[in-house]
């Protein structure tokens, strides 16, 4: 209603000419109207066809309430088709009816059309004589933005949901404009695919065309776009822009993750704050057919340790979605044959962006792809609870597809986390805000370039790092996997249990006995009820495998043969396993049914146990020219003398390659500016031994950790510091903790 009165009220002064041309128009036998037409004749880029204004609804109100709702359903269907696009996202027509059979749909218009309120862009006096001063389209803004605040907040609503702190929108501006601000193409295209209420594109196009940033751009030659998910919000934002009278051609109500309404278009400027620690679950289902990712924004191209290019999904965890906002953006930046000027972004995020995932996984692979692509160019840590939704760290990236030449090659961190000033009172989780002196700094020192320390004057740290500082070699160290072996008929008998249903299945040998091969429909019920009390759950799959009569009927077989075998062998302890697996594997020749190789390993690994005292497990015994030898000397250039560090032992003419033990298997992070041997001679090979570098699985990875560049570690007090305050609270306290403790003066 508060945007229906502002468009009424500019229309007012015009409706009588925008009838007159329909008349004109329906007379010259047009079956539409021109809406270019009525557009000049209003100077705005909205209309209203109808005889019908607020307050001549109000005054032809009638005591029929069905009536007045035809009329002012007439009213809003007489709106040009940007203004009835946002009715139709409020769902303002299903809500007018509701007001008119609750009686209030004209007590509202009344109060919107009260004369001692002025919503119109002239000054006018109320009944009193007194002057209410214009409302601008930029003064509108304000308030409507204001009240949506003000309402969130008092519905307990998530306000940062549509509202990003205007100072936060205005340092972004400040960073992604004030480097090209001397350059700027002649058409200016901002793009948001979280644009929420609009805040991220009114606030940049102001501080383009707003002679006190000193930019003035003209209006007319900024493009704004953008994608908002919720049908509400979207209306909000498109309300918002109408009301300024800016073009919101580009505002869609969409899903950017997997509508992708913008399609194949790009864009030179970017600012937006996506939603970050949501599941995109639902989005997931429509991005990939089976385990195939169906949209290309979301993958990228990098070479993997040897070197080799592939082209790799880059999806996140599905419990949080804000990098694919970053790859949305990274595919509608403006190339620089389209825009010598380059592309930039500013997009807030949590801390997840900035180190969540393994290498390899989706989030690490954005990363990889933004640092080695030298497309970040800072991260700015925002203070706590400067939004008024979360109190978490939130950062600000600032992503660029053409650097100067001093910062190619380079990140910028800077740590604004003490740069603020207190609120007189919390709004939601926000409590603190940055002043104009604080935009100030932290742009100063952005563009000034150079690392910096806190001091009295500027709490900001800023440091410069290279690239290379951010990427990894994520390694794995193998040692060798070490057996004991001895047969047992108790080690025998467990072959008889399903390993990874071991309780249930030894439940269901000791409560059935001979019959569990069979078991009858009232025995599988009871199996039904005991997974039932024990809380287990298994699916059809798996239940249909616990009472199936041939998987018994197996593992019974395997208990046969064990047995047998065990006659053969004998019962002696084995500490080398290589031995011990010749016998066995001599004996089970000789049994009349014959055992596949899987089948004499099971039984082998039932009457092994891991020893540190026992010799290795032989794997593979390697020529010197063998496959596996001759891909680490070719693929990753390892010299042939240090081949044992990478898991081949030199024995005689041939090379020794042990079975590795899977528990108890390592890895190291070594950064990519340190040699990966070095690092393990160092580091690895003075407390382990036989360890071994498995180097084809070494994957590359990226994180970004201020924490560990910006922490600095604040000793403990020692204890006769903290009994001279204990003593001297004791003063105050009347000898109470003195007391309490038993310490004596």
């Amino acid at each position: 209603m508060f945007v229906l009165r502002r468009l009424d009220a500019l229309l007012e002064p015009t409706k009588e000419d925008v009838l007159m041309e329909i008349t004109e128009e329906h007379e010259a036998g047009f079956a539409d109207v021109d809406e270019d037409a009525l557009s000049e004749i209003t100077g705005l880029s909205y209309y209203n066809t109808s005889k019908w204004t607020l307050k001549r609804l109000l005054s032809e109100a009638k005591n029929d309430n069905n009536i007045n709702h035809d009329n002012f359903v007439e009213y809003l269907n007489g709106y040009s088709s940007n203004v009835k696009d946002v009715l139709l996202a409020f769902d303002f027509y299903t809500k007018a009816r509701k007001l008119a059979d609750k009686d209030r749909l004209i007590s509202l218009i009344q109060k919107y059309t009260d004369p001692h309120i002025n919503l119109t862009n002239t000054e006018v006096k109320d009944p009193e004589g007194l002057s209410l001063p214009a409302l601008t389209n930029i003064g509108m803004g304000y308030v409507f933005e204001e009240l949506l605040r003000k309402f969130n907040e008092e519905n307990n609503e998530e306000a940062g949901e549509h509202f990003t702190p205007r100072e936060v929108i205005d340092l972004m501006c400040h960073l992604v404009f004030d480097p090209v601000k001397d350059n700027l193409p002649k058409i200016i295209s901002l793009y948001d695919p979280a644009g929420g209420s609009g805040g991220m594109m009114t606030e940049a196009t102001e501080y383009l065309t707003e002679p006190e940033y000193g930019i003035n751009f003209p209006i007319e030659a900024i493009s704004i776009n953008l994608t908002e998910l919720n049908p509400e919000t979207y209306a909000i934002c498109k309300s918002d822009l109408i009301i300024k009278n800016v073009d919101a051609d580009g505002i869609v109500n969409g899903n950017t993750l997997d509508g992708n309404p913008h399609g194949n278009a790009h864009f030179g400027y970017m600012l937006t704050n996506p939603p970050y620690g949501k599941s995109w679950k639902t989005e997931a289902e429509h991005l990939f057919d089976g385990k195939e990712l169906l949209d290309s924004r979301f993958e990228v191209e990098l070479q993997d340790f040897a070197g080799e290019k592939k082209i790799l999904d880059c999806t996140p965890r599905t419990s949080d979605g804000q990098l694919l906002f970053i790859l949305d953006m990274i595919s509608k930046m403006k190339s620089l044959s389209e825009q010598p000027q380059g592309s930039r972004i500013a997009s807030i995020h949590n801390g997840s962006s900035l180190f969540t995932g393994d290498a390899g996984s989706g989030e690490s692979n954005t990363r990889r792809y933004l640092i080695e692509n030298d497309l970040v160019d800072a991260i700015i840590q925002l203070p706590n609870n400067i939004f008024y939704n979360t109190g978490i760290t939130t950062y600000c990236w600032i992503i660029t597809n053409k650097k100067e030449d001093k910062r190619k090659g380079h990140v910028m961190l800077i740590d604004a986390s003490q740069c603020f000033q207190r609120l007189r009172k919390n709004l939601g989780e926000k409590n603190c805000e940055f002043s104009p002196r604080d935009v100030e700094m932290i742009t100063g020192l952005y563009l000034k370039y150079r690392s910096k320390d806190a001091d009295d004057a500027s709490p900001l740290v800023a440091k410069i790092f290279d690239n290379d500082d951010f990427r990894f070699n994520h390694v794995i160290v193998e040692r060798p996997l070490r057996l004991r072996s001895k047969f047992s008929e108790e080690a025998v008998q467990d072959l008889l249990y399903d390993k990874s249903q071991y309780d249930i299945t030894k439940w269901m040998a000791d409560e059935f006995g001979n019959s569990v091969e069979r078991l009858s429909n009232e025995e599988i019920e009871r199996v039904r009820e005991h997974l039932s009390k024990e809380g287990i759950e298994l699916t059809n799959k798996q239940f249909s495998s616990l009472v199936s009569p041939l998987k018994w009927q197996e593992r019974k077989s395997l208990v046969k043969a064990g047995l047998q075998l065990m006659d053969l062998v004998g019962t002696d302890e084995y500490k080398d396993f290589n031995i011990f697996s010749e016998k066995v594997s001599k004996a089970a020749k000789s049994l009349r049914e014959k055992l596949s190789a899987g089948q004499i390993k099971s039984i082998m690994m039932a009457v092994s146990f891991r020893d540190e005292d026992a010799k290795p497990v032989i794997k593979k015994v390697h020529k010197s020219n063998s496959s596996a030898i001759t891909e680490l000397i070719n693929n990753y250039n390892v010299p042939i003398d240090k081949i044992a560090d990478y898991g081949f032992i030199p024995h005689g003419h041939e090379y020794l390659e042990y079975e590795s033990d899977s528990d108890i298997r390592d890895s190291e992070n070594i950064p990519v500016k340190e040699d990966i041997l070095a690092y393990f001679d160092r580091e690895v090979r003075p407390y382990v031994a036989d360890a071994w570098i498995n180097l084809p699985k070494t994957v590359i990875g990226c994180e970004i950790s201020f924490n560990k560049y910006f922490y600095h570690a604040t000793p403990l007090r020692t204890l006769d510091e903290n009994t001279a305050e204990i003593l001297k609270l004791d003063s105050k306290s009347e000898g109470f903790i003195n007391q309490l403790l038993g310490i004596q003066k």
